[in-house]
């Protein structure tokens, strides 16, 4: 199908330049071109997003910037809290669910934006204040309780998002990663994506156990996605930086309030 694939060529795209956020417009781009419901595309939205987060990550373990360890360990708790994400979304009102979503579009929008802008600087704590510090020799994490705490509870949380939603989770761990590791942030968009592809697997499976994916929508879509992810990229370096990010706030925030027009029209 032609505008499941360039819509999941989108979605790819945006997935490369950003690391987060391309994932949370998978579900509304379904929802908007293809007239499905929150429920319906989401499963979509997570495999086709698993499988381009797969890619990059890859891409990025090749490169020796993907910190394995702590994406393992952040996609197991999220793999835990996925499922349950899913059976909520199932006994949730569509109407609400998209409320739902929307209200977390537009505070990824505002977060995105104030970042871009330079006002999250402030609110960043000290470098050694973060509980995950890697080894200047080695480049690893020193692993403590309370960076495997810290680590662990935002993977869990994405990982609810992921099923609820059926978002990649980026939206929360390139944040979390943010706030918690002094890792660069080549690093953290390479984690994240490895986090997203692994917490993704687990509703992708989920939903077709259950029998809730349309698979020639999925199909389609997740193909563009994967070419979108490649294209994306090639083009990332020249693209990336604050200008991007306040592009990519303003359509974010304008698909999110086009999202609530809808559910509460």
């Amino acid at each position: 199908m032609l505008i499941a694939s360039t819509l999941g060529l989108v979605v790819g795209v945006i997935l490369a330049l950003t690391g987060a956020g391309g994932g949370i417009l998978a579900v509304p781009l379904l929802v908007f071109g293809l007239q499905m419901s929150v429920a319906q595309a989401g499963p979509i939205g997570l495999l086709a997003v698993g499988m381009a987060a797969a890619l990059g990550a890859f891409l990025g373990l090749r490169e020796g910037i993907v910190r394995y360890r702590a994406a393992l360990l952040i996609a197991a708790a999220g793999t835990l809290l996925s499922p349950l994400g899913l059976w909520i979304a199932h006994r949730i009102d569509n109407r609400w669910l998209s409320v739902l979503f929307a209200a977390i579009l537009l505070l990824v929008a505002f977060k995105t934006f104030r970042q871009a802008s330079g006002g999250a600087l402030a609110t960043q704590p000290a470098r050694s204040m973060q509980p995950c510090m890697r080894d200047p020799g080695s480049g690893r994490f020193i692993w403590t309780s309370s960076c495997a705490r810290a680590l662990a509870l935002s993977g869990a949380i994405a990982g609810l998002m992921s099923g609820l939603l059926g978002v990649g989770g980026g939206f929360v761990m390139v944040p979390a990663l943010q706030r918690y590791t002094n890792l660069v942030i080549q690093s953290i968009v390479a984690t994240s994506l490895a986090v997203i592809a692994l917490v993704s697997l687990s509703g992708v499976v989920a939903s077709a156990l259950s029998g809730g994916m349309a698979w020639a929508v999925a199909l389609p879509f997740s193909a563009g996605a994967l070419v979108g992810m490649m294209a994306g990229r090639m083009v990332s370096a020249r693209l990336a930086g604050p200008h991007l990010q306040i592009a990519f706030a303003a359509v974010a925030g304008t698909v999110a309030l086009g999202m609530l027009a809808r559910a509460l029209g």
